[in-house]
C-alpha cells in the first residue's frame, strides 16, 4: 500500500503496523526530549528576546497541544459537540477553538457543544469566534 497518497477522508494510508510503529515511536521522542527542549526553548527565550516572546512561546506551544487534542479526540469531540451536518473535528491543522467557532457560526452545536463554548467565552471574551482559522487546508 502507497503511504504517500491520500484515502477520500483525507488521511493518509498506513497500514496498521506502520502506523503503529509510527505512533509508538512518536510517543517515545516526546515522553524523551520534551522536557529539555522545553528548558532550552524557555533559556534560549528568555535570552535572545524578552519576556513578552515567552508569552509567544507559550502560545505556540498551547496551539500545538490544542491541534494534536482536536485529532485525538475527534470521534469523542463530534459525537458530543456536533450536529450531525455541523464542521467536523479533526483536522490536524486546526484547533479545537477554530472548529467551536465554524460550528457557532453555523449553529450547528450540540447543549453540550455551546455549554462549552460559553464556558471558554467567559474567560475569553469572543475565544472560539477569534480562534476560527479561515485558512485550514482542508481535511477532505
Amino acid at each position: 500500500m502507497d503511504t504517500l497518497h491520500q484515502n477520500q477522508s483525507g488521511q493518509r494510508k498506513a497500514n496498521l503496523f506502520t502506523g503503529l510503529l509510527l505512533f509508538i515511536i512518536s510517543i517515545l521522542l516526546f515522553v524523551t526530549t520534551t522536557l529539555f527542549g522545553f528548558i532550552y526553548g524557555l533559556f534560549y527565550t528568555l535570552f535572545t528576546g524578552s519576556l513578552k516572546r515567552i508569552g509567544g512561546f507559550f502560545l505556540e506551544m498551547a496551539i500545538a497541544i490544542d491541534q494534536l487534542g482536536n485529532v485525538i479526540m475527534q470521534h469523542l469531540l463530534n459525537a458530543l459537540w456536533v450536529k450531525g451536518d455541523g464542521y467536523k473535528f479533526g483536522n490536524r491543522d486546526e484547533t479545537i477553538s477554530s472548529a467551536l467557532g465554524k460550528n457557532k457560526v453555523q449553529n450547528t452545536l450540540t447543549t453540550f457543544g455551546r455549554i462549552t463554548v460559553n464556558i471558554l467565552d467567559k474567560i475569553d471574551k469572543n475565544h472560539v469566534l477569534d480562534a476560527i482559522d479561515y485558512y485550514v487546508e482542508p481535511k477532505n
